[in-house]
């Protein structure tokens, strides 16, 4: 069972994690052992809530796919174990990230300082390009 928050869950039946050879450097190791992670999730077909599943299939994320999986591959441990928990945490700050609410934006204006300067800056450079053009007679 993979814990999202206090009242989401997801169960481990519907992560599929398969182990495979890590890409880089690592000599002999690497070479021999598959210890990189991939780990699947099929969002639409979980046991999530429906407005839990729009908000994370809403989410811009490059490891969603179009079907509705996410799909994380994790190879930074030199060990299985380590890289199946680190892709499994991955996973939760993806699903939590996407459930946050976003909050509205807030109309500001700008100072009246801050106008006041923009306006010096201005006058400033314009008289500078103005020095730059020929000189009449």
């Amino acid at each position: 069972m993979l814990e999202i928050s206090n009242q989401l869950s997801i169960p481990d039946d519907e992560i599929e994690i398969s182990a495979i050879r890590a890409q880089g450097a690592g000599g002999q190791n690497v070479n021999k052992v598959s210890s990189a992670v991939h780990l699947r999730f099929d969002v639409r077909a979980s046991s999530l809530p429906e407005p839990c599943k729009a908000k994370v299939l809403r989410c811009r994320d490059r490891r969603i796919t179009k079907s509705g999986v996410i799909v994380i591959k994790a190879q930074e441990y030199r060990t299985l174990e380590k890289n199946r928990e680190a892709a499994r945490m991955r996973l939760v700050h993806l699903i939590r990230g996407a459930l946050v609410p976003i909050r509205k934006r807030k109309a500001t204006r700008p100072t009246r300082g801050s106008v006041q300067r923009r306006m010096d800056y201005k006058t400033r450079r314009g008289r500078l390009k103005s020095l730059r053009r020929k000189v009449t007679r």
